[in-house]
């Protein structure tokens, strides 16, 4: 059966009548900080679950264990499924969203948690990425019960707190214990583009160990700062090497790295015995991760060599390297069945923004990929501009255009009646 444009503007008309009261839907989420770190996002969960309770959606609450949870590096996931049957037949589709997000920052012109509205953006941490599609989400599937009224299969709705720290208390949690099994899955993502891959990610932490000495008598101390120079020296020459590979995905360009973060020293007048490196290396779907991972454990540790052997220092003086895996998010790669999402959401797109959205990779990494590695056929789609710079996802004055939000909301409403006909 196939859905009228009469079905599609009745969707489009509900949506516009309860747009102010999806926008104010988005401000109260976006004032419940989820900063991660430090990670203590059940109140989240919470504010969420009573909030749509109001409209008769039951979420189910999913505590992860506090022990696991705090032994991962956080303070508290709840995790929800509201399950939305429709009748037998049919597919399971799922719609996924965090509302984790990395904390503020400074530079910021709007109060972060004050879900302050301007020139027509809402503005706050999380409004783009991804608690937009929270909202997104959720009335896209109230339009579609009021209107569509679909008689067979189910949507799910996925709100899950660890994309910061990777997913697998989120989504892969909810995988793992088997509560869910969809047979698509859309993910929260950006307006103008529907991305079937993505790259992946690698994070360590480097613990570069020298030691400590007085300013005044250096060499009486190994300079662990110094050492770990050498090491960033390294890497970033390997950064610069990443330019000559080039991904057949597009979308993705290359790999890189980056060291997002230092921490080392005691004072100025004492030579630093410790410095710590944090780093994140994208790879690009056609990587393999164990060989990206040996391939950086072997530049440190080289660098490492080099050092000593410059500093002519051995033994018990010599500087050590100490690696440590952080994270590893596999990228994500498209599969055949994924076909159906893709189709209705061009078409859509095309129709609600006028320009048909392009499938294509990112170079950012998601959730998706956990559903995907189950055999999921899975996209991303949802409210945001045409580029995360524009979003200033995870930058001051992070942003969503409420018209993106509104005509994504319609797009989705849409490609669920198509995919449920």
């Amino acid at each position: 059966m196939t859905v009228s444009s009469e079905t599609y503007a009745r969707l489009d008309a509900w949506i516009d009548q309860h747009f102010d009261e999806q926008v104010a839907f988005l401000q109260q989420l976006v004032r419940v900080p989820t900063d991660t770190p430090p990670g203590n996002n059940a109140p989240h969960a919470e504010k969420t679950a009573e909030l749509i309770a109001v409209w008769g959606f039951q979420a189910e609450k999913h505590p992860v264990p506090e022990q696991e949870v705090r032994d991962y590096g956080m303070q508290s996931i709840t995790n929800l499924i509201v399950r939305r049957p429709y009748g037998p037949g049919g597919r399971t589709i799922a719609l996924n969203a965090h509302g984790d997000v990395v904390p503020p920052g400074e530079g910021w012109t709007h109060d972060p948690y004050g879900a302050e509205i301007e020139d027509g953006k809402l503005y706050g941490r999380a409004s783009a990425v991804s608690k937009s599609d929270f909202s997104t989400f959720n009335f896209a599937v109230r339009a579609l019960e009021a209107v569509a009224k679909p008689a067979q299969g189910t949507v799910e709705l996925h709100f899950t707190y660890d994309e910061e720290f990777g997913g697998l208390l989120g989504p892969g949690w909810l995988l793992r214990q088997g509560l869910t099994r969809p047979d698509l899955m859309i993910a929260a993502g950006f307006s103008y583009e529907v991305v079937t891959a993505h790259n992946g990610c690698l994070q360590m932490e480097v613990t570069v160990e020298g030691r400590m000495a007085h300013a005044a008598v250096p060499d009486t101390g190994v300079d662990a700062l110094q050492a770990a120079v050498f090491i960033m020296n390294a890497l970033y020459a390997e950064n610069s090497a990443y330019q000559k590979v080039t991904s057949r995905v597009p979308g993705i360009k290359h790999p890189y790295l980056n060291i997002g973060r230092i921490e080392g020293g005691t004072n100025t007048n004492v030579i630093p015995g410790k410095v710590i490196l944090k780093l994140d290396r994208r790879m690009i779907p056609e990587e393999n991760p164990a060989r990206v991972e040996a391939r950086l454990r072997k530049v440190i540790e080289d660098a490492t060599r080099h050092f000593n052997r410059w500093r002519g220092v051995r033994g018990e003086n010599a500087v050590r390297a100490d690696v440590r895996r952080i994270l590893l998010a596999n990228a994500m790669t498209p599969l055949p069945g994924n076909r159906p999402l893709v189709d209705a959401i061009q078409k859509h797109g095309e129709a609600i923004f006028g320009k048909r959205p392009p499938a294509v990779g990112t170079p950012l990494y998601t959730d998706v990929r956990l559903y995907v590695e189950q055999g999921i056929p899975g996209v991303i789609y949802g409210a945001g501009p045409r580029t995360v710079l524009e979003s200033h996802a995870k930058r001051n004055d992070e942003r969503v255009d409420l018209n993106d939000l509104r005509r994504a909301t319609k797009v989705v409403a849409r490609t669920l009646a198509d995919l449920l006909a």
